[in-house]
């Protein structure tokens, strides 16, 4: 611990229930303490920088400004802080975006108490944790095979609604190549047909919204 009163934590999340049942359960363990508790991006930045806090809870979805920025902003203003994505979004793009950006974990809101507890103990005691539930779909994204520069683009014509035939003529190739192409990608996304293809690019961040 930290000091006699333990894990001193602030979280950064705008949802009141949800912040009144963060801030009971963190106020039941010994080894844990609240420090802060801000409502939206511009409050919890201002905190940080004061407070100094062990662990912070970052929600992505916040009134004012995006939960990624605050997470590099975060990231900006102390050597390598403990930042804890604590979100109701499972979304895989979300996943890569915030790992990459630098976050310590990745909680779901929907979990159970003991795990968001676990996770932010580990992420204390060894920087990083990560729950079996993400690591697998992270495994298995990173386990994909990279898709080439023409599936990217034959999905992103799948996106917009063209026909196979309209794609060959777009990308002035053969249809039957096109059918390759696709084929591919669907063994590469483990996709049932060409349109779940293309939602689950999406959800993977492969494609722009």
């Amino acid at each position: 611990m930290s000091d006699a009163t333990g894990i001193r934590i602030l979280s950064i999340e705008d949802h009141p229930v949800f912040r009144e049942g963060l801030s009971a359960i963190i106020g039941s363990q010994k080894d844990m303490r609240l420090v802060g508790q801000a409502t939206n991006a511009r409050e919890g930045m201002a905190q940080f920088a004061q407070l100094k806090p062990d662990i912070t809870l970052l929600d992505l979805r916040l009134p004012d400004v995006d939960g990624l920025i605050v997470l590099s902003t975060l990231r900006g203003q102390a050597r390598d802080p403990k930042i804890v994505i604590l979100t109701t979004s499972d979304n895989d793009a979300d996943i890569q975006r915030a790992l990459r950006g630098g976050a310590s974990g990745y909680i779901l809101k929907s979990m159970p108490r003991e795990e968001i507890l676990g996770t932010i103990r580990s992420v204390y005691l060894k920087g990083k944790s990560i729950s079996p539930e993400i690591a697998g779909r992270l495994a298995q994204q990173f386990g994909e095979e990279h898709l080439t520069v023409r599936e990217l683009e034959v999905l992103r014509l799948i996106r917009d609604g063209q026909r196979n035939k309209q794609i060959a003529d777009h990308l002035c190739i053969a249809e039957t190549t096109v059918n390759f192409h696709i084929k591919n990608l669907i063994e590469k996304l483990q996709a049932n047909d060409r349109t779940h293809a293309v939602t689950l690019a999406l959800r993977r961040g492969l494609l722009p919204l």
